[in-house]
């Protein structure tokens, strides 16, 4: 028998999820449709894939286990991104404190993590964005990270920040001129 899964809808997942009796079934949803576009904002934010199949997995943990304080006056994916972000931000000045580093080293280990990375498979100029990302601070590359690759609107990303729309589009602006700037000094345009 060929069992064709139905296209995800938010709704009826929401509905799936207040209900005890398939709460797991709606979260199973939750997780395949998700799963995959916060693992790529997840590695963007930490690089390496195990890294960020850990911060996947605790994000959607979180998610699981706070279930019943989701109200739905955010979308699911807005809560999602929150919960990832801030495993993210956590992840990151842990990582930071235990390896005692300033930035420069800590750009230079998480280079040398990528460059060695069997999932990345980029070249030059993909290298180099990834290197001037690194410069930027952490939630200023977030803000890039979800325009420029997810093309989010900045309403979302408000929402997900708790940041208004005018202060996100300046730091989106800032982050890529920052990036156009690293580009220029390295002699590639972007």
């Amino acid at each position: 028998m060929n069992h064709r899964e139905e296209p995800y809808n938010e709704s009826k997942v929401l509905a799936l999820l207040q209900n005890p009796d398939t709460s797991r079934e709606g979260f199973e949803q939750v997780v395949r449709h998700y799963g995959r576009p916060l693992y790529w904002q997840i590695r963007r934010m930490v690089w390496s894939h195990d890294d960020a199949d850990d911060l996947l997995q605790n994000t959607f943990i979180k998610a699981w286990t706070s279930l019943s304080l989701f109200r739905g006056e955010a979308r699911l994916s807005t809560w999602l991104y929150r919960i990832a972000f801030n495993e993210c931000l956590n992840f990151l000045s842990r990582r930071r404190e235990t390896l005692s580093m300033d930035d420069e080293a800590v750009r230079n280990s998480v280079m040398q993590q990528l460059d060695d990375d069997p999932w990345f498979d980029g070249d030059q100029a993909e290298r180099l964005l990834q290197e001037a990302l690194l410069t930027l601070p952490e939630k200023q590359r977030m803000v890039f990270n979800l325009r420029y690759y997810d093309e989010m609107k900045y309403e979302q990303m408000s929402e997900i920040f708790g940041t208004s729309v005018g202060a996100l589009k300046a730091s989106y602006h800032h982050a890529s001129k920052k990036v156009e700037q690293f580009f220029k000094e390295s002699d590639l345009t972007f």
